[in-house]
């Protein structure tokens, strides 16, 4: 059976590269590529492949919301997270948004082709230098919920994050509003709610909480 596969990165040179690798696999198939976290949501429910290999950090629409708003729609879909980030954030953040595996690009190919078919076979696979990252969290768990406030995903609505992340790069209300077909008062009235259920009183407060919860990153 030829397992189907869309690839989301904003790192063209990434992208043309797990091609190449992928389509010397006889048993893969590459349907799509996308170049940010909403066309890779577009072209799962247009494609619907079997697999989608996300970056973690891209504009516009970041991996792990496209993750969830893939799997709303496509549960069947199975979602590898292939990222540079070994951070806690980065990592458990994918798996609660239903990715089925994590590994790091500096992976050997072969390592991914492993992962591919673990996920496949409905198990969830770790890089090995990450899986202690997800082993501690989960002993820390029920402490951390005790200890700490609400993450930003119980904060804030899939909504909100969206508009979070576009503010915390640089985009106008007006711009936002036309990307997500919304008015301007509506993003506007987001801003405002953000800010106080987070207690945050600028523009730069809000991004550098985005950096910080992993919602966009420097780097972008």
């Amino acid at each position: 059976m030829t397992i189907r596969i869309l690839i989301a990165d904003d790192h063209k040179i990434v992208c043309d590269g797990l091609k190449a690798l992928l389509e010397a696999q006889p048993e893969m198939e590459l349907v799509a590529q996308a170049a940010n976290g909403r066309e890779a949501v577009k072209l799962a429910q247009k494609h619907q492949p079997d697999m989608v290999i996300m970056d973690v950090a891209m504009p516009d629409l970041n991996g792990l919301e496209a993750v969830r708003q893939i799997l709303s729609a496509n549960p069947h879909i199975k979602v590898i997270a292939l990222s540079m980030h070994s951070d806690r954030r980065y990592v458990t953040g994918m798996l609660s948004a239903g990715a089925s595996g994590y590994i790091l690009k500096h992976c050997a190919f072969e390592e991914l082709v492993h992962a591919i078919h673990i996920v496949l076979s409905n198990q969830v696979y770790l890089s090995p230098a990450i899986a202690g990252i997800v082993v501690k969290e989960l002993a820390q768990s029920k402490i951390a919920r005790s200890r700490q406030s609400p993450s930003v995903a119980q904060t804030l609505t899939s909504r909100e994050r969206e508009v979070l992340q576009l503010i915390s790069e640089g985009h106008s209300a007006r711009d936002i509003a036309q990307g997500l077909h919304l008015s301007i008062k509506t993003i506007e009235t987001h801003r405002r709610q953000m800010m106080e259920k987070l207690g945050i009183h600028s523009v730069a407060d809000l991004t550098k909480f985005a950096i910080r919860e992993g919602l966009t990153s420097l780097d972008k």
